[in-house]
């Protein structure tokens, strides 16, 4: 291979190599782990609802919220939210305002290494909305 080949195919490689990094540093998110860690997931729930779960980490624990709107204010829903499959939350909850939305928030503890959270809902009517984050 002529040598003035060579440092075009190096320079090329790089950058194929830096383009293909790009989306793991994005998600990696900018701390690192630490407190600006977030993920957030949006889903439509079974009646067209929509649902949103939020995680972040502060503080050396997660912080966890369950929004959910439906449209219609005073429906009852019942929530849970788990951590790596272990129940962390139970709780009932009613939709308000114009919005017809509630929220759920909680500060729970923050186990090593990556954490699973997933959030059920389910209304009176029998609604679900189902959500999962990884963080």
């Amino acid at each position: 291979m002529p040598r003035s080949v060579v440092p075009r195919l190096l320079v090329a490689g790089l950058a194929a190599a830096t383009v293909a990094a790009l989306p793991a540093v994005a998600l990696a998110g900018s701390g690192g782990g630490d407190d600006d860690d977030e993920r957030e997931r949006h889903v439509t729930c079974s009646e067209g609802s929509r649902a949103e779960l939020r995680a972040e980490r502060d503080d050396g624990r997660l912080e966890v919220e369950l929004e959910v709107d439906q449209g219609r204010s005073g429906v009852r829903w019942s929530v849970v939210i788990r951590r790596n499959g272990s129940r962390v939350v139970s709780t009932r909850a009613t939709t308000r305002g114009r919005s017809g939305s509630f929220e759920v928030e909680r500060h729970i503890s923050d186990s090593p290494g990556p954490d699973r959270i997933t959030a059920r809902a389910r209304s009176a009517s029998g609604e679900v909305c189902r959500a999962r984050v990884t963080i």
